[in-house]
């Protein structure tokens, strides 16, 4: 199924939820806004909202530094 992540499209498998979808890219959690189809998804929504085709994510990862 085709979705669009940062800009790009991107194919990835069917039945994946939000939180699915950040292990499948690799990325970890704790420091990721998500915004869907343009609007921010709550943190609390991530297991419940399935990734449907066509959908549209800006993930941001945060980074700590100094």
């Amino acid at each position: 199924m085709k979705v669009v992540i940062n800009g790009e499209s991107t194919e990835i498998p069917e039945g994946l939820t939000v939180t699915a979808l950040l292990g499948h890219l690799g990325m970890a959690e704790g420091r990721v806004a998500i915004e869907r189809n343009l609007e921010i998804l709550p943190r609390a929504q991530w297991k419940h909202t399935a990734v449907q085709p066509n959908d549209t994510y800006e993930i941001v990862q945060f980074v700590g530094g100094g």
